[in-house]
């Protein structure tokens, strides 16, 4: 009995070439690699653009479906990562254009972005400090929330996702030079928001109060013989 014959991938990354080998053969190890080593990406991206939890849940849900069943389409001329986040953003759009007609890339709905920022490192020892960092944190995010739609998008793939300039380019449908220039301004303008909004949290920054300010108290009144 001959066996079914693997359709031919050109060549990308190692990683992803054998990937979808096996996907093509219907290994579920591999399938699951692709998606678990995905899933974030592309529910941010979608999330980006709906601003709807479970929306973006289905287009990803949407978009692997599409990926997996259109695999021999994929070539190589980009990382497999970078096809699939293609695939979740037009996924993602087409959805919002059926809600809004018309709409383009650079006219997504105000305050498409809830940015999952990396996390500040907490101490349960210390929640005074934990707080303040909880509160810089909730500001940056803010921030980001406040930048036009077109730089939301350049900034979260490039920085928070940190994707290169020429793979924001393809899947945003931009220039390279375009990513450039947005992030540049992006930064400019996610400093001046911050500047702004940081100046009432920043005289909580260094607080000094709780278990702190009564180990302190403690060991001076020790110190001077009480």
């Amino acid at each position: 009995m001959r066996r079914a014959q693997i359709p031919q991938i050109a060549p990308v990354e190692s990683g992803d070439t054998e990937l979808v080998r096996r996907a093509l053969a219907r290994d579920e190890t591999a399938v699951r690699s692709i998606m678990q080593a995905n899933n974030r990406r592309l529910y941010r991206l979608a999330r980006v653009i709906l601003r709807n939890d479970s929306e973006a849940e289905d287009v990803v849900q949407e978009a692997y479906v599409r990926a997996f069943t259109h695999l021999e389409s994929f070539r190589g001329d980009s990382s497999l990562s970078t096809w699939l986040s293609r695939i979740a953003m037009n996924e993602a759009l087409g959805r919002l254009r059926r809600r809004r007609p018309a709409v383009e890339l650079d006219s997504l709905p105000q305050g498409a972005l809830e940015a999952e920022i990396i996390q500040f490192p907490l101490s349960a020892a210390d929640p005074e400090k934990s707080m303040a960092q909880r509160e810089i944190q909730a500001v940056v995010e803010r921030a980001i929330d406040e930048l036009p739609e077109p730089f939301r998008l350049v900034f979260i793939t490039r920085v928070i996702e940190g994707m290169n300039v020429e793979e924001t380019a393809e899947i945003l449908s931009l220039k390279p030079e375009t990513v450039k220039s947005r992030l540049h301004r992006a930064r400019n303008m996610l400093r001046d928001i911050v500047e702004r909004k940081i100046g009432p949290v920043v005289m909580e920054a260094f607080p000094f109060a709780g278990k702190r300010c009564e180990r302190l108290t403690d060991a001076v009144l020790k110190r001077l013989g009480f």
